[in-house]
């Protein structure tokens, strides 16, 4: 019962630690340490070639949304790309719905697979769909990524769950200070689309919550076209530039507005993050 214990513990903690609500400190650059047993696993994000070798058609293993903390069974059923799977109960059919606020949602959540002593970073979305052949209450299936794992229609991996599974594994950040300035305006996409706050404030300068939190409100859906873009040699030595889009977008009041205007992209210096001019994209979606 103590080892249980103690292994729910360490899950939460990761689980903190993932979400930002928990730092390590340092003294004199040493770690300070908690005075408990080391886990037997750790949060590590494998290929999709390992997992679907790991983790075999038939298998069961445990889903546990970092957001929420939150956790429920599963099995995988089939997916030779990512994948499909099924509630194992009727109570994990509900929890999961939980999860998702209680409606069936496309939106991509960061998720753990704890499977043996393993926790691996991944990515589901909420929807039904498909076949299904447990007694759970839930009528299909839905979709679980692991990196490099591709939707069945498209030859590269979905971008949202390459975020949700970077988020998981505690890469987004590092990904996010590292991108490209265009890869900005992709991120802007899922987290507007898949309503995502925290994924929005992110790319927005001065990490603006508040303005994020009105456009996540605002905007139902957004789609982001036509860009003017720089050659990439030219990008390193700037702190600045302004990109021409076409942006159509859907409100939460159903109203359909397509607009072309200018958005800023830019840092403090060559090293820094690329951030989006909150103010003037906030405008611009008025």
């Amino acid at each position: 019962m103590m080892h249980i214990q103690m292994k729910i513990f360490i899950i939460i903690l990761l689980l903190l630690l993932l979400s930002g609500r928990v730092e390590a400190e340092t003294v004199g650059g040493d770690e300070q340490t908690i005075d408990a047993p080391r886990p037997s696993f750790s949060v590590e994000i494998l290929p999709w070639e390992t997992v679907k070798e790991l983790i075999p058609n038939k298998s069961y293993f445990t889903i546990i949304d970092v957001q929420t903390g939150l956790s429920f069974q599963v099995q995988r059923r089939a997916g030779s790309k990512h994948a499909d799977v099924q509630p194992l109960t009727n109570k994990d059919t509900k929890v999961m719905k939980k999860i998702y606020g209680g409606a069936w949602s496309w939106d991509r959540r960061a998720i753990l697979v704890q499977y043996d002593d393993r926790l691996i970073p991944g990515s589901m979305n909420g929807m039904p769909h498909g076949a299904g052949a447990l007694k759970n209450g839930f009528p299909g299936h839905f979709c679980v990524h692991f990196y490099g794992s591709t939707t069945h229609k498209t030859p590269t991996p979905d971008f949202a769950h390459k975020l949700m599974i970077l988020r998981a594994g505690g890469e987004l950040k590092r990904y996010v200070y590292h991108m490209d300035p265009y890869e900005s305006l992709h991120i802007l996409e899922v987290a507007i689309n898949q309503h995502d706050e925290d994924l929005l404030a992110l790319i927005l300068s001065g990490g603006e919550r508040g303005i994020a939190k009105k456009m996540i409100h605002h905007v139902k859906h957004i789609d982001i076209s036509d860009l003017s873009l720089l050659p990439s040699e030219d990008i390193h030595p700037i702190f600045g530039l302004v990109v021409h889009a076409r942006l159509k977008w859907i409100t939460g009041e159903q109203e359909q507005n397509v607009k072309k205007g200018e958005m800023i992209i830019r840092r403090n210096s060559p090293e820094d993050q690329w951030t989006l001019d909150a103010k003037v994209l906030a405008a611009l979606l008025e």
